[in-house]
């Protein structure tokens, strides 16, 4: 694992490192012996009321140190998962022979953090799109994977994978294991707790390694954000939405999508693309993807537009005021993107007595068999 390092480090420190390196490997020899193996399945804990995860993210030194720090996790432990012998050393793992990961069992209290707000953390420790392993650390020993215990976590990771793939962030298709849980081996003594035992080793291999750098580049603003059950969706992985510039608009948009997003234009009735589109999805706005309106709230409200009265989210349907005509009226925009959608009157169906007047221009009609696929399965409740 630590090996690469070697060529990093400026000639002084190299002595340091060799030395470190013996020392391991003395260490590893004396205690391969004392090895345990840890058994877990879906009902054990480490005590009384704590649910049990395994992860694998690379080196385990990292991967223990990220998770110890979240509250409701009261303990973590280093071994490997994956492979086939019992009892490996680390030496017989870091070798690459076993087939076994360097991954970590987390111990946590439900009560207090969720297996979500886990997996939420996960993906803020690694880069899940490099299945060779994990950035200095070469080799299927250090792939990224996630070992469910029961069918909860593993319908959990899948949907969490899912909403991290559609978000957006990353450029590359995902690339991180999800399987069924075996054996976990608990490694040598001197690998637990390495982070707070050898602050300066440790502080020292995990700047070199180039995780840190990473994740502060993919993640930006967002690697510190604690997990919300309302926004544990592919909106909260996705990146910040930045508006394109005005060529950048033109180039994406038709005619019509500029004029009436960007230039408060307004397309005819009974002439547009969904005023009379009756199938079961969600709108989003045609520039930013923010999710406005639904089917279920659609109604037909015989002006030649598409009508709602309601909005999906009214963080994302921002109310303004216009004065285009003699009289002022209500205008709508989107958040993010500031697109131009329409206008909202008080002459609406019930329950609301809104409608919300909206140009098929401002909009993307997502049918219902691709919500899951575009990163909206949250908003497959309204159609069950």
């Amino acid at each position: 694992m630590r090996k690469q390092l070697k060529r990093l480090m400026p000639k002084p420190l190299k002595t340091f490192c060799t030395s470190l390196v013996i020392l391991l490997a003395a260490c590893s020899n004396a205690d391969s012996a004392n090895t345990k193996e840890a058994m877990q399945n879906t009902n054990t804990s480490m005590n009384s009321g704590l649910q049990v995860a395994t992860f694998a993210g690379g080196c385990f030194w990292c991967v223990e140190s990220d998770f110890e720090k979240l509250q409701g996790v009261e303990k973590v432990i280093s071994g490997f998962s994956g492979g086939k012998i019992k009892n490996p050393s680390y030496k017989q793992v870091a070798s690459g022979s076993t087939r076994h990961i360097e991954s970590v069992q987390v111990y946590f209290d439900s009560k207090v953090i969720s297996y979500e707000a886990l997996l939420h953390s996960f993906w803020r420790q690694i880069n899940p799109t490099d299945s060779g392993g994990q950035f200095v650390d070469r080799g299927h020993q250090y792939s990224p994977a996630i070992f469910f215990h029961n069918e909860a976590q593993k319908l959990a990771a899948q949907k969490s994978s899912k909403q991290l793939a559609a978000s957006g962030r990353f450029d590359k298709p995902l690339a991180t294991d999800i399987r069924a849980f075996n054996r976990f081996y608990t490694a040598e003594d001197y690998h637990q707790d390495y982070y707070s035992r050898n602050p300066i080793r440790y502080k020292y291999y995990r700047y070199n390694s180039g995780r840190d750098q990473y994740l502060e580049k993919t993640w930006g603003e967002d690697l510190h954000t604690q997990f919300e059950m309302n926004m544990g969706s592919t909106q909260s992985m996705s990146k910040k939405f930045v508006k394109p510039s005005d060529a950048a608009l033109k180039a994406k948009l038709t005619p019509l999508q500029y004029d009436v997003t960007q230039e408060d234009g307004t397309e005819r009735p009974f002439e547009n693309k969904y005023w009379n589109n009756k199938k079961a999805g969600i709108y989003v706005d045609v520039v930013s993807n923010e999710a406005l309106f639904s089917s279920t709230h659609k109604y037909d409200s015989k002006t030649g537009w598409p009508s709602f009265y309601q909005s999906l989210s009214s963080n994302n349907v921002i109310e303004g005021t216009d004065y285009k005509l003699i009289y002022p009226r209500t205008e709508l925009r989107s958040r993010l993107a500031d697109s131009h959608l329409g206008h909202l009157f008080n002459d609406g169906p019930k329950p609301t007595g809104l409608r919300y007047c909206i140009n098929s221009a401002s909009m993307r009609f997502i049918a219902k068999a691709d919500l899951e696929k575009e990163g909206f399965s949250e908003y497959m409740k309204l159609f069950n």
